[in-house]
C-alpha cells in the first residue's frame, strides 16, 4: 500500500507533475470550473487537494492555508510522492503606486522576512523561482491579456505588528512590488527539494499612495479581484500546458 503522507494526506498513486498553490481552500472551487474530469482528493485542515485535467494535461490544486509554515509542509509533502513543478496562485498587497486591484504579480524574488524559509537556510541563501516556469508564467499572463508586472514581493508572518505602515514603507522604498506570506516558503523549500516552483499574485490592496478618493466603490474592486483570481488560475493552467510541451 502507497504511503500517505501525514498532513496533505497524498499519495504517489494519486500525484501528477504539476500543482497549483492556493492559499484560501474555497479556491478549488473556482479552479475546478477550469478542469476536466475534477475529483476531489483530500481535505485535512487546511489542505484541500483535487485532481483534473486542463487541455489534456493532468494537474493537481492542493490549498496551503495561511503563512509560510503550512506551505511549506504541502512543499514537502508533494515533492516526496513525486510532483515536479508547483505554482502559487494567491493574493497580495500592493507596495507600489499605479498597481490595481485584479492586477498580477509574477514574482521573480522573494524578500525572506518570513521564518518557514528561514528555519532551512541562512538569509542569504536566494528566494527565486525557476527561469523556465517563470517565462511561461509571464507568456500565458501576455497572451491572455492579463495586466501584470514582474519583480520582487516580500514574504512575510503576520500583517498585525505595530510597525506595519513604517515596514511597508521600507520595502516600497527598496522597490519591492507587493506582500504575501507564503513565497519565500515556496521558492526556498522547492529550490532544496529540486522543485520547479513560481509564483503569481492577486493584488486585493492597493498601495496607499494609488488610493484616491472613491477609485474603487466595494462593487468594482471585488469585480476586479475576482477577475484577476480566474486570470491567475487560467495563467498557471497555461504555464504548465507550455511546460508539459517542452
Amino acid at each position: 500500500m502507497a504511503e500517505i503522507m501525514p498532513h496533505i494526506k497524498l499519495s504517489k498513486e494519486q500525484a501528477v507533475p504539476y500543482v497549483l498553490l492556493p492559499g484560501d481552500p474555497k479556491r478549488l472551487d473556482r479552479i475546478a470550473t477550469c478542469l476536466t474530469e475534477a475529483e476531489e482528493l483530500a481535505y485535512n485542515r487546511e489542505f484541500r487537494s483535487i485532481k483534473g485535467k486542463y487541455r489534456g494535461v493532468p494537474v493537481m490544486a492542493v490549498s496551503t492555508g495561511i503563512g509560510g509554515a503550512s506551505a511549506a509542509i504541502a512543499v514537502e509533502e508533494l515533492a516526496r510522492i513525486g510532483v515536479k513543478a508547483m505554482i502559487r496562485i494567491g493574493s497580495c498587497g500592493a507596495l507600489q503606486k499605479g498597481i490595481r486591484l485584479g492586477d498580477l504579480i509574477l514574482v521573480n524574488g522573494a524578500v525572506r522576512d518570513d521564518g518557514a524559509s528561514s528555519s532551512y537556510a541562512h538569509s542569504i541563501y536566494p528566494a527565486i523561482p525557476d527561469t523556465k516556469l517563470l517565462l511561461a508564467c509571464m507568456e500565458s499572463a501576455r497572451e491572455l491579456g492579463a495586466r501584470s508586472h514582474v519583480g520582487i514581493a516580500r514574504s512575510h508572518d503576520s500583517f498585525y505588528i505595530d510597525e506595519e505602515k513604517e515596514v511597508c514603507a521600507y520595502w516600497a522604498g527598496k522597490g519591492v512590488m507587493g506582500s504575501d506570506m507564503e513565497t519565500a516558503a515556496l521558492f526556498v523549500v522547492g529550490g532544496l527539494r529540486g522543485v520547479k516552483t513560481a509564483s503569481i499574485l492577486n493584488v486585493v490592496v492597493e498601495s496607499e499612495e494609488s488610493l484616491e478618493d472613491n477609485i474603487n466603490s466595494y462593487t468594482v474592486g471585488e469585480s476586479a479581484m475576482m477577475r484577476g483570481e480566474h486570470l491567475e488560475i487560467l495563467t498557471a493552467l497555461e504555464a504548465f500546458v507550455r511546460m508539459n510541451q517542452g
